[in-house]
């Protein structure tokens, strides 16, 4: 059978679309499948992947065509601003935005709602009132829990350091807004450092061990996924897992073997599946102009190897092995 050649070439600018971020489509051409652009902050990392598989699972079930789309680095926040602002001339149905800076992309937010384009903040918020909700983890309780047990870790006295990911997002502003509440509560334990990586796991690393040379480290904390990676390499490589606590951020593969081994002791881990699946799901009931929620707070949980194995934890560690 026959196939007219329009089709063809639909499906062809379609993929272009996808593949190749600097060409603009021409917008007349237009599948009829409504679609939805997830900006995130970075095109590499177990979490982001994660996210984006949840996304696509709702995106098959809500018949939703996704662009999933990322800087190679978490602190391009021009990169993040351009990819909005192309959503936002392609046309695109509704737009997810992991924000990277809270203030630098909330003029962005606000142009997506004006051309009205529903928009979804993912994870972390940003400066706009016209965000539809924002699906995320409560990030200052995360901060909290993180401080919770290292304090527990340490006692009531401790010389520390913090290895957090970009300055000026709003969801590390608030991770580490809950750590330090918390460790103001311990008069003998002292935060030395806050060192931030851009989410680069080898300047993680140099920060980490050039704080636990500086200040003689009794424990760190790391905010993310990427900061946490980095950090626990450097510890091993020092010989000191066990001797510097570690409690991390998020469940890659990695940090789950680095806390099998000792060298982190707890990390907190999140859900970046539901993230993704959730984000998508109510984009597309804002986009048919269904009242959503104006926040959605997914669970975090603390992870350690007592408890790493019970079947409710292995459920949000490995969320694809059935």
């Amino acid at each position: 059978m026959k196939r007219p050649w329009g089709i063809f070439l639909t499906m062809a600018m379609l993929l272009g679309m996808t593949s190749c971020s600097g060409d603009l489509p021409d917008n007349k051409v237009r599948d009829k499948m409504r679609s939805i652009d997830m900006i995130v902050k970075m095109n590499r990392g177990d979490y982001w992947n994660t996210v984006r598989m949840g996304a696509l699972v709702a995106a098959k079930e809500y018949n939703i065509e996704l662009n999933f789309k990322a800087p190679s680095s978490e602190d391009d926040i021009e990169g993040q601003i351009q990819m909005v602002e192309e959503a936002i001339e392609y046309k695109s149905d509704a737009i997810v935005l992991a924000a990277s800076d809270y203030m630098e992309l909330g003029q962005a937010a606000d142009k997506a709602a004006f051309y009205g384009i529903p928009m979804v903040s993912l994870d972390a918020d940003v400066a706009s009132a016209r965000v539809e909700t924002r699906i995320g983890a409560n990030n200052y309780d995360a901060g909290q829990k993180v401080a919770q047990r290292l304090v527990d870790l340490l006692g009531s006295s401790g010389k520390i350091g913090v290895v957090s990911f970009v300055k000026g997002a709003y969801d590390e502003a608030e991770r580490m807004e809950g750590f330090t509440d918390y460790i103001s509560r311990f008069p003998g334990i002292e935060i030395m450092e806050v060192g931030y990586c851009g989410s680069d796991e080898n300047l993680a690393a140099d920060i980490t061990g050039r704080m636990i040379k500086s200040y003689d480290l009794d424990g760190i904390a790391s905010l993310n996924s990427v900061s946490s990676v980095g950090a626990a390499r450097e510890i091993r490589a020092l010989g000191l897992g066990g001797q510097v606590k570690l409690v991390t951020f998020d469940s890659t593969p990695e940090i789950i073997e680095l806390l099998q081994e000792g060298t982190i002791q707890a990390t907190l881990i999140q859900n970046p599946f539901s993230n993704g699946y959730l984000a998508v799901q109510y984009a597309v009931e804002a986009l048919e102009g269904r009242k959503v929620p104006e926040r959605v707070e997914t669970p975090t949980k603390m992870i350690d190897l007592d408890n790493m194995l019970w079947p409710e934890n292995q459920k949000q560690l490995f969320p694809f092995v059935r």
